[in-house]
């Protein structure tokens, strides 16, 4: 371990900053030689699949975030998808949500928090979303609520928490389930307290973009026993056997059910009382998980204070761009930093964003933009809930920058120095 760590201080040592030269991404992986040996550490057991590093990350995790449940998945998307699968189990009995139901949710998104519902035969119910907070607003879903709705499933924008004390009591007034899509948004609180524990399923990432990484990963939490049993069930095959890995009999009665039409004695390993998938990740990537845990509390007040920086740096260009506000009541965790332009501002934003990327500072959209307007909507069966003004306005206005703890002062004076330039020279005409 002690030579790990020396290969990595050489392999992956830090290169220095070049204002114009470097590049400034608006996401990243980053890591240290503790990272690296956890990774070699497992390795060396040879244990290939879900062992004892995702036993250690999944209870350290759901500490972390304040829910009595975690659970791995392979990605964040598929962490969504096993959350929305869990709310059609027939373990639900009456609460069971069945196809067709609507499910309510922001325009302006990530696709993968809206086609979980569609995958299983919902209908969305589309509504829009505040700027400059970019997130749903409250007062919108509960007037899209009809007889036939029975879950609202919806992100914490860029890190930055919805008004998830206004959603989670519309959700439980009107006896809907509440997913909390917090895969930008590890280490956000709302009055305190850490988003995701609101609602009844909170889910995270931790692609390399996210606020740690695994590199492929992703994790669903809760506090309800019964959803906990069935997203396991979901992302296990869809069996209904719970033995860990490398493991039999658990429930001591293996060869003694009677399930379905299968003859009683039927190998419970083989019982499958869900249609599953397999969606478990590696014990190596829950060892990076265990060691990036370490790191956490630094990467979010390097994202905070990076977040900071940018804001005090773009004060003076307010008359160009609508700058983000935290949600009341709410500490983001920022995952990036967002830019609108406003109405009669001389330039358009494929200028600005061409501008910046041809300088080596990366940018993004706010992902899908207005999501009813996808390729992939076409013909599909949705609903909307009143105008979509500002997740048209984000779709045309809007984008983001970086603000992950690989950047630092240099990157971030950099950053502020292009974009004053552009904004004066397109002041003066140029």
């Amino acid at each position: 371990m002690e030579l790990v760590e020396e290969y990595s201080a050489v392999a992956h040592a830090p290169k220095p900053f070049v204002a114009g030269q470097s590049s400034v991404p608006v996401s990243g992986r980053v890591f240290d030689a503790s990272d690296v040996k956890s990774l070699v550490d497992s390795a060396l057991d040879f244990w290939l699949t879900t062992g004892r590093f995702n036993e250690e990350f999944q209870e350290k995790l759901a500490k972390r975030v304040g829910a009595r449940y975690a659970l791995t998945v392979n990605s964040g998307s598929s962490a969504n998808l096993v959350a929305f699968s869990a709310l059609t189990s027939p373990l639900l009995r009456d609460r069971q949500v069945p196809p067709g139901s609507e499910v309510i949710t922001a325009a302006t998104g990530f696709p993968t928090t809206v086609n979980p519902s569609m995958t299983q035969g919902m209908v969305p119910v589309f509504v829009d979303v505040d700027i400059p907070t970019y997130n749903i607003i409250p007062e919108r879903v509960e007037e899209a609520i009809t007889p036939n709705t029975r879950a609202i499933m919806v992100a914490h924008t860029l890190g930055n928490p919805f008004d998830v004390g206004k959603i989670a009591d519309i959700a439980r007034r009107h006896k809907l389930w509440l997913i909390e899509d917090c895969c930008d948004a590890l280490g956000a609180t709302y009055d305190g307290r850490h988003v995701g524990t609101f609602g009844d399923i909170g889910t995270l990432s931790f692609y390399p973009a996210h606020h740690i990484t695994m590199g492929e990963g992703g994790a669903v939490f809760t506090s309800h026993p019964g959803l906990r049993r069935a997203m396991e069930t979901f992302r296990d095959w869809g069996r209904d056997c719970y033995c860990d890995p490398g493991k039999d009999n658990t429930c001591q009665r293996r060869f003694d059910w009677q399930l379905g039409e299968l003859p009683r004695g039927y190998d419970h390993k083989y019982i499958y009382s869900h249609l599953g998938f397999n969606l478990k990740i590696t014990d190596m990537q829950a060892a990076v998980g265990v060691s990036q845990l370490e790191h956490l509390e630094g990467f979010i007040a390097d994202r905070r204070r990076n977040f900071d920086l940018l804001k005090s740096g773009l004060k003076s260009l307010e008359e160009f761009f609508i700058l983000p506000e935290p949600t009341p009541n709410s500490d983001p965790s920022w995952f990036g930093f967002v830019l609108t332009l406003r109405d009669g501002a001389p330039f358009e934003r494929d200028a600005i964003v061409r501008h910046l990327n041809e300088r080596g500072i990366g940018t993004r959209l706010l992902f899908g933009g207005n999501l009813v307007r996808q390729p992939y909507m076409i013909g599909r069966n949705f609903r909307v809930h009143g105008s979509l003004t500002n997740s048209d306005t984000i779709m045309n206005r809007t984008f983001w920058i970086g603000v992950y703890p690989g950047l630092g002062d240099e990157h971030i004076g950099y950053v502020l120095q292009v974009i004053r330039d552009f904004c004066a020279a397109r002041t003066r005409g140029a």
